[in-house]
C-alpha cells in the first residue's frame, strides 16, 4: 500500500482536528509532512505535536506554494480563499482535499472550474454527507426504485440555537462580505445531496429568509454587550458562560474538540482556560451586539428540469443539530430523522421498515454521520485512480450555483433561473 505525504493549509476544526486527526490513524495511506496557518501559536503546537522539522511549517501562504510539499494538499481554509489557494495547487499538481464552499460566485467558481480542466488535477470536495451511510443508504433506496419515480422531497436543516450562536453571529461565518452567505456556507451540503437524490440540473429557485433575531433591536435592555460582564450570563441561552462552559462541563470536560478547541486553543483545555478565552476574544460577545449580517432563517423551493421539485428549510431555531428530510415517490416514501437516528421507509400497501442508522454508522454519528471518516477513503482512492464515485468538481458546482441563485432570489423576491447567464 502507497503512502501518500499530506499538506494541510487551514489548520483549524476541520483541517486538523477532523482531517488531520483522522489521518494519523491511517499511517498506512498518509503521512502529514507540512502544514500552513496564520496563527503561529497554532503552528507551533502543531509542530511538536505532528514532530515537523521548522521548515515543514509555514505561517505565509506565498512561501507555502514557492514549491511543492506533499503528494496531498487538504485545504480548509476560509470560504474566499478557497479558489486563489486551489488553483495554485493544481498547478504544483497536488491532489486536493477540498472543503466546501468550492468558491462563493460564479466567476470564482467558473475559473476554478477551467483550472481543473487545463492542469487535469485530483479534487475530491469535502461533501461530506454523500460518505454518510444513512444518506447512501437513502441514494441505494432511491437507486433500487423502492418507493417508484422520485417526485418530491422535502429537507430541513436544524442549525441548532447554539451552533447558529457559535458559527454564524460571534464566529468566523457571521458576515457574508468576509465569507458567503449562510445558504451557501451552511446549506451547499443539503442543496448538494438535494441535487444527488433528484439526478438532474435545478432549473428555478424562489426563497425567503432573513435576519430576523440576532440584532441589535432584539438585546434586552439590562443585557450587556459583552457576556462576561452581563447580569444575565446565566440565564441567557445564548450567553458564552452557558453555550461554552456549560456545555463543556455537561458533556464531561471533553478535551480539545470542537466547539470549545474554537474559542480556546490551549491543550488541553481547562474551564479557567475557556472561560479567559471568551472574556476577551469575539465569542465572547453578545449575540445581539455583533457584527454579523447572514439570515437565521431561509427557505428554498426547488424545480429540476426532470420535473421532481424539493425545499429546504433552514432555521437557528432548533434545540439539536441534525437533518430531517422526507422523499415522496410514485410508490411510497422514505423518512431520514437524524435526532432520532432512523429511517423508515414507507412502501404503499406494505407494512412500514425502520433502519437504525446507530447500526450503519460504527464511528462517531455526529461526524457528519460518519461521513468524515468515509470521504479519507475516497480521498485515498482517488490518488489511486480506483474512486468510482468521487464528488467531483464540476458535479459540486452546480449545488453552488443553486445557492447562488436562491441568494438572488431572496433578495429580489423573484424566482430565479439557476443557469441563468445573467
Amino acid at each position: 500500500m502507497k503512502q501518500y505525504k499530506v499538506a494541510i493549509l487551514g489548520c483549524g476544526s476541520r483541517g486538523v482536528d477532523v482531517y488531520g486527526t483522522k489521518m494519523l490513524s491511517m499511517p498506512d495511506q498518509f503521512k502529514i509532512v507540512s502544514v500552513c496557518d496564520k496563527n503561529k501559536e497554532r503552528c507551533e503546537y502543531l509542530k511538536q505535536y505532528l514532530h515537523l522539522s521548522d521548515d515543514a511549517v509555514f505561517y505565509d501562504e506565498e512561501e507555502f506554494f514557492r514549491e511543492k510539499r506533499a503528494d496531498i494538499l487538504v485545504i480548509a481554509t476560509l470560504d474566499r480563499d478557497h479558489v486563489r489557494q486551489c488553483v495554485r495547487a493544481l498547478e504544483l499538481e497536488y491532489g486536493i482535499l477540498l472543503e466546501k464552499p468550492i468558491g462563493v460566485n460564479k466567476t470564482e467558481i467558473e475559473r476554478l472550474l477551467e483550472a481543473k480542466k487545463k492542469y487535469r488535477g485530483k479534487i475530491l470536495v469535502c461533501y461530506v454527507l454523500r460518505y454518510a451511510p444513512a444518506f447512501q443508504k437513502i441514494k441505494e433506496l432511491l437507486d433500487a426504485g423502492t418507493i417508484g419515480r422520485l417526485i418530491c422531497l422535502e429537507a430541513l436543516e436544524q442549525v441548532a440555537y447554539w451552533h447558529q450562536a457559535h458559527s454564524f453571529v460571534r464566529g468566523n461565518w457571521r458576515n457574508e462580505d468576509e465569507t458567503c452567505s449562510m445558504i451557501m456556507q451552511k446549506c451547499c451540503h443539503d442543496l448538494d445531496i438535494i441535487h444527488y437524490y433528484v439526478n438532474s440540473p435545478c432549473k428555478t429557485v424562489y426563497s425567503t429568509g432573513d435576519l430576523s433575531f440576532f440584532n441589535k433591536k432584539n438585546q434586552p435592555s439590562e443585557a450587556a454587550d459583552r457576556c462576561a460582564d452581563c447580569k444575565l450570563k446565566n440565564s441567557c441561552p445564548y450567553s458564552a458562560e452557558n453555550i461554552y462552559i456549560g456545555r463543556w462541563l455537561a458533556e464531561n470536560k471533553p478535551e480539545n474538540v470542537w466547539p470549545f478547541n474554537i474559542v480556546d486553543s490551549h491543550v488541553p483545555l481547562t474551564e479557567e482556560s475557556i472561560r479567559n478565552a471568551y472574556t476577551n476574544n469575539q465569542y465572547g460577545r453578545c449575540v445581539f451586539a455583533c457584527d454579523n449580517n447572514v439570515v437565521d432563517n431561509q427557505f428554498v423551493n426547488m424545480v429540476f428540469e426532470n420535473g421532481v421539485k424539493a425545499n429546504l428549510t433552514m432555521t437557528a431555531f432548533t434545540n439539536w443539530l441534525g437533518r430531517k428530510m422526507v422523499l415522496h415517490g410514485t410508490a411510497g416514501e422514505i423518512e431520514l430523522n437524524e435526532n432520532q437516528r432512523t429511517i423508515r421507509v414507507a412502501v404503499f400497501g406494505k407494512e412500514e421498515e425502520f433502519i437504525d442508522l446507530d447500526r450503519l454508522v460504527e464511528n462517531d454519528f455526529f461526524q457528519h454521520g460518519g461521513g468524515d471518516n468515509n470521504i479519507l477513503n475516497e480521498l485515498y482512492a482517488m490518488m489511486e485512480n480506483s474512486a468510482d464515485k468521487a464528488n467531483s468538481l464540476e458535479d459540486s458546482a452546480e449545488s453552488h450555483f443553486m445557492a447562488i441563485a436562491a441568494e438572488k432570489s431572496r433578495k429580489s423576491h423573484t424566482v430565479v433561473a439557476v443557469h441563468d447567464d445573467e
